[in-house]
């Protein structure tokens, strides 16, 4: 129908056509500080590191949730460390591979259900900004609770 989806950033060499994009909407938000200014420093950032939620990962920490993105680490004084987010705390070995639990389990954001940690930062990307206040919703200790979290903005790498 003519209607742009995506701006290719990268194309993989003889893949047959596989490119990585950015999203219509995404560029949309971006572009009028990009003409401006040359660049975007809007991000928003959480300052979390995490893994995607498996089915091992659930039976592992006893939960009953299967999806959302698992907290392995939280960065000094940014958003979730501000917020109360916890980190994990214990080294365990799942299918072969050592993991870090003990961590919040992130499962939905401003209501939108968070499967892994792709739709974590697409969420954000595409619809929050720095200074932001969003309620997470966590799964601790196998309780669901909603924290209040005031984004911080990216910081930039040099």
């Amino acid at each position: 129908e003519g209607d742009v989806i995506g701006i290719t950033t990268a194309i993989i060499e003889d893949s047959n056509g596989l490119g990585f994009a950015i999203p219509s909407n995404t560029i949309l938000r971006e572009i009028q500080l990009l003409i401006e200014t040359g660049s975007y420093d809007q991000h928003p950032w959480v300052g979390i590191s995490g893994a995607d939620m498996t089915y091992e990962i659930a039976q592992t920490i006893g939960a009953d949730v299967t999806y959302g993105w698992l907290i392995t680490q939280v960065t000094n004084e940014g958003a979730a460390d501000l917020a109360g987010l916890q980190g994990g705390n214990k080294q365990v070995r799942i299918n072969n591979d050592w993991m870090i639990i003990g961590g919040d389990v992130i499962i939905a954001m401003d209501g939108t259900r968070i499967v892994n940690g792709d739709s974590f930062m697409s969420y954000l990307e595409e619809h929050t900004v720095p200074n932001q206040t969003i309620a997470v919703t966590i799964l601790r200790n196998n309780q669901t609770q909603d924290i209040s979290l005031v984004l911080k903005q990216r910081p930039s790498v040099n």
